[in-house]
């Protein structure tokens, strides 16, 4: 099954940010539950703020995004301390984004996962920065996949991001993160893949044509996560386009469900 985890609610954005500030829980748990009804697993919450102000910031937000949805949660920080402050209030295990090939980064947030139960989001980049190369970021990966092995963290419970970046910037940048896919598809097929998915598209026009393309690519080469917005109605489409095309959606019915949905095709329904 491919994991939809709903990018929504980041506080760096500029709507949210003022609703995290204003304390303003109707429309967090709007937005939280919005993603839900359009098929996120996961709820992303992102507070973006100040470190001495994300923990209260995000224990705030992991309680109110609960009141509306009963799907996991996906923590998004590398504060050690906001981590903590949300992990106490959260009902169900969520996915800790994200540990790094950066020591501090290791050592101050994959206990918490390991200690919680918790899977975890493992970024291919170290203290050195964004590795440029698919052979690079194989090795950092291969770094963090013994560091999860050895606290303990099932090969099942990771979630490998590539690091998808953007092409307008990097022209091959698209073309290094299918090959890191592919590559950690095949070393560890038991662990999930995830990417960033709105990432290759920045800087540039008609960005969703270029998310759901490279998605379909990205599937193809093994991806099985990404971080999205669930209310984009074409890029779903796609998704389920692909699976059905590499025969991952036994007997077509993901897609036939969605097409009598009205969810695929001319005049479909989208959010």
């Amino acid at each position: 099954m491919f994991h939809i985890i709903g990018e929504k609610i980041n506080g760096t954005r500029g709507q949210v940010g003022r609703a995290i500030a204003g304390r303003d829980a109707a429309f967090i748990r709007s937005l939280a539950a919005s993603q839900q009804a359009a098929g996120a697993h996961r709820i992303d919450v992102n507070a973006g703020t100040r470190p001495d102000r994300e923990p209260d910031d995000l224990r705030w937000l992991v309680e109110t995004v609960q009141e509306a949805v009963d799907v996991p949660l996906c923590l998004d920080s590398a504060n050690p301390a906001a981590l903590t402050a949300a992990l106490a209030v959260a009902r169900t295990a969520p996915l800790v984004n994200s540990i790094t090939g950066e020591p501090a980064r290791l050592n101050g947030v994959l206990p918490l996962a390991r200690d919680h139960g918790c899977p975890v989001i493992a970024l291919a980049l170290d203290d050195t920065g964004i590795p440029a190369d698919a052979g690079q970021r194989l090795a950092v990966i291969r770094r963090l996949m013994a560091a999860t092995r050895g606290a303990g963290i099932d090969d099942a419970d990771v979630f490998v991001d590539p690091l998808v970046m953007a092409v307008s910037t990097a022209g091959g940048a698209a073309v290094v993160a299918l090959e890191v896919i592919a590559a950690v598809r095949a070393e560890f097929p038991r662990a999930h893949i995830s990417a960033g998915l709105s990432n290759v598209s920045f800087g540039l026009p008609a960005r969703h044509l270029v998310n759901r393309t490279f998605l379909a690519l990205a599937v193809a080469a093994g991806l099985d996560c990404a971080i999205c917005d669930p209310l984009d109605g074409e890029l779903l489409a796609t998704l389920r386009a692909a699976e059905l095309l590499l025969g991952q959606d036994r007997h077509c019915l993901a897609y036939t469900r969605a097409y009598r949905a009205g969810l695929l095709g001319p005049g479909s329904r989208r959010s």
